[in-house]
């Protein structure tokens, strides 16, 4: 493997006894590696500036990206995982497929390993990687801001017994209130996406404990419901941005809270 951590220090120069693709075929198995140190180290940090300053070409970024849209069908939840955050880095970037967009919409809501972090995998983070990507989706001209709307709300209503701990509400919450200031999204749709959950939630009483894809759904809404009031910052050294139809979106979250909590 080539030595990473020297790429990292010589200010991410790319090294000149390999072709570039050799490269980036390493840098592509290296985020997908079981071993947390070398799939979270410094082949992630080469790999996101090599993306982010134009270093890879842009034929090979696409492929690469078809590379991840594969992943999130590999039996590996390590692969799965990390497959969104190499996404989120080229979309960042300005490239873009459709169906990279399909098949993040197949895993997001279907994947059943919701762990943040595992003693010997390390970082897997399912939601929270996946809420970043879906953001990045949601911002990007070419994708409906609802269709990414609809999809947070099924990866809130799919049943699971893992109570998120890793701060997964907040990334899923700071998500979807990116996705809430496109200034083309219509009330509609800005509220829209809350049907399902209502509908799913507001039926039947909730027994005790309360089940774990019911605590998710609703600490995640509750820290919308603030984003909805105060805005969301893109990154922390930017201001925050208000939320497109804010006063719609705050009553409607605060309505689906009260069916849920009083039935």
């Amino acid at each position: 493997m080539i030595d990473w951590k020297s790429v990292e220090a010589a200010d991410y120069a790319v090294p000149t006894d390999r072709p570039m693709d050799d490269l980036v075929r390493e840098l592509s198995r290296a985020l997908a590696d079981p071993d947390p140190l070398v799939r979270d180290g410094e082949p992630y940090g080469v790999l996101a500036t090599w993306i982010a300053r134009g270093t890879i070409g842009a034929a090979r970024r696409l492929e690469l990206g078809d590379e991840m849209a594969a992943r999130f069908t590999d039996p590996r939840v390590e692969a799965r995982t990390f497959a969104p955050l190499v996404l989120d880095m080229l979309v960042t970037a300005g490239d873009f497929k459709p169906g990279w967009v399909d098949a993040f919409e197949r895993w997001y809501p279907a994947e059943r390993d919701l762990r943040g972090h595992d003693e010997t995998l390390g970082w897997l983070h399912a939601v929270a990687h996946g809420a970043d990507l879906l953001a990045g989706f949601g911002l990007h001209p070419e994708v409906a801001p609802a269709r990414m709307l609809d999809l947070a709300a099924a990866r809130l209503i799919a049943s699971t017994d893992h109570v998120y701990d890793q701060l997964e509400d907040d990334r899923l919450a700071r998500a979807i209130a990116r996705v809430l200031t496109r200034t083309d999204l219509s009330e509609r749709d800005a509220v829209g996406w809350l049907d399902p959950i209502a509908d799913r939630f507001g039926a039947d009483r909730i027994g005790t404990p309360v089940p774990a894809h019911i605590s998710n759904c609703l600490r995640t809404l509750r820290l919308l419901y603030i984003l909805a009031d105060r805005g969301v910052r893109p990154t922390s050294e930017l201001p925050a941005e208000p939320l497109h139809h804010r006063q719609a979106v705050k009553s409607g979250i605060a309505t689906v809270l009260d069916r849920i909590v009083r039935r």
